[in-house]
């Protein structure tokens, strides 16, 4: 399995990087958000660790960016931020999972091999049911939308015209 490490600790992500080798695990580490996104559109990995607090970009536009790019790979945001609303953030920003510092190395890989089985299907964060549509905007506001909004969006992302456009 090979996973990205995003940690600008250079201890931390050394000990991260050590451990999972350890493990088995094919590990690359960059230090920050633009060269993270960087190397998961030019490598495909299974996982993605990802530091929530990173000079610059932070971990949750990272993982904005990256679902925005359609990007699907599984994040595990690993953090010393542990408030709920931190938790909350994180994953509604994208993160497929969340665990906080310290940890345990056994966990912190379960969890990376949990996350793999799951695959890179496509998980954007808006729930649809009938005319029904529930999820989280570009800006992290959840709530009940109007479902064109969200069709026209996904359309758009995916090259196509959006429902409204098309001719009949």
């Amino acid at each position: 399995m090979r996973v990205l490490v995003v940690e600008d600790d250079a201890r931390m992500a050394a000990a991260i990087r050590r451990g999972l080798r350890y493990e088995g695990l094919i590990v690359d580490v960059v230090a920050d958000g633009p060269q993270a996104l960087a190397r998961v559109g030019a490598i495909e990995y299974e996982a993605v660790v990802l530091d929530v607090m990173l000079p610059g970009m932070d971990g949750v536009e990272t993982c904005r960016r990256l679902r925005a790019e359609a990007h699907w790979v599984p994040v595990l945001m690993l953090t010393a931020r542990d408030a709920i609303e931190d938790r909350v953030r994180g994953l509604d920003g994208g993160a497929d999972d969340y665990m906080t510092k310290p940890f345990s190395l056994a966990e912190l890989t379960a969890r990376l091999r949990a996350l793999a089985r799951r695959g890179q299907t496509a998980r954007p964060a808006v729930l649809e049911a009938g005319e029904r549509v529930v999820g989280v905007d570009a800006g992290g506001v959840g709530g009940e939308h109007a479902p064109g909004r969200y069709r026209a969006a996904r359309a758009s992302r995916a090259g196509a015209r959006p429902p409204s456009a098309r001719s009949r």
